[in-house]
């Protein structure tokens, strides 16, 4: 990517999309064409001192495409609906599905590189391991409609024939960061542990129900949303094997772990209550995610990730802290 390019960022109002429109910017890249639906006045604030070329309503974006023909160079797609509580499927088909599909032809027609947001719900229960492997997309089975539609794309996109110049689809595992206050129920364990402790001293996770996991010893791959945009920015700018790459760390962390860093970053005792996992997501809840990232090392992607305990800190002390956003 050329300092003069003009880069789409679909999502760009969300929290990923929005982290990555500062970081562009940061990186120096101010042509961006930002996408979304930019009707949720929660979302302002995510946008707020970014320096982009214009804001594109999604349901206008391809009719905008079609009057700047040869005007994009790469395009960032992380829109997505990502609620994975949303059980109606239609919705998840339409916007991580159909759209998707239609941002694909568009990129493939115009020559344009690709870096799309997949998720690691596609992994399901996990059955066939967390390796980032095109022959095994076609025997998993998601846990919920979100899951399912991620998965039905990247499907998509491996049987295409014809495809843009370079395409990723960014698996994402457990990501958290500044620009998540707008998600409600749907933010990181962080953002509500955080909330938690300033409120009450004390924090609730979900009590363990599988007799092989202890409460609070769930396991997950969070990653940190700069290494997450860093990535992204990485495999655009350097393309390597058109194809699907997990984005977490490889080293998987308890609950307890997490919600420990929070409290050590705030300096206040720790105080943990377990808590039933509600009946509606309770048959449908990992106990163990972990990014196998041998495909992206492979690659030559080299930066080292933020621990734990170092994106705990970061995000805490820089913007939960301070009400700030990237």
């Amino acid at each position: 990517m050329q300092e003069n390019d003009v880069i789409v960022v679909t999502g760009a109002a969300g929290f990923i999309g929005s982290y990555l429109a500062g970081y562009l910017n940061h990186l120096g890249f101010t042509r961006l064409v930002l996408v979304d639906d930019f009707s949720n006045d929660q979302k302002s604030a995510n946008l707020a001192d970014k320096k982009y070329l214009h804001k594109i309503d999604r349901e206008q974006f391809f009719d905008w495409e079609r009057n700047n023909p040869g005007l994009i160079n790469s395009v960032f797609h992380l829109g997505a609906r990502t609620d994975t509580t949303e059980m109606d499927y239609a919705v998840h088909k339409k916007w991580n599905l159909d759209y998707s599909k239609r941002v694909w032809e568009l990129c493939t027609q115009s020559n344009i590189p690709l870096v799309y947001a997949s998720s690691a719900a596609t992994y399901g229960n996990g059955e066939y391991g967390y390796k980032d492997d095109h022959d095994i997309v076609n025997k998993l089975v998601p846990l919920n409609p979100y899951g399912v539609s991620k998965n039905e794309f990247d499907k998509w996109a491996l049987a295409q024939e014809t495809a843009p110049p370079f395409w990723a689809g960014l698996k994402f595992f457990n990501v958290f960061g500044p620009n998540e206050y707008h998600k409600a129920r749907m933010a990181s364990v962080i953002f509500h542990a955080y909330n938690q402790i300033k409120e009450k001293g004390s924090v609730k996770l979900f009590r363990s129900h599988n007799p092989e996991y202890k409460d609070g010893e769930q396991i997950r791959d969070f990653i940190y949303v700069k290494d997450v945009v860093s990535i992204c920015v990485w495999l655009m700018q350097n393309r390597p094997a058109n194809g699907l790459y997990n984005a977490g760390t490889g080293e998987a962390r308890t609950f307890k772990d997490l919600v420990n860093a929070i409290f050590d970053t705030l300096a206040v005792p720790s105080h943990i209550d377990f808590i039933d996992t509600p009946i509606d997501i309770r048959d449908k809840y990992q106990y163990f995610t972990e990014a196998d990232m041998t495909k992206l090392r492979s690659a030559g992607y080299s930066a080292p990730f933020y621990s734990l305990e170092e994106g705990v800190r970061e995000y805490v002390t820089n913007f939960l802290e301070t009400g700030k956003f990237f």
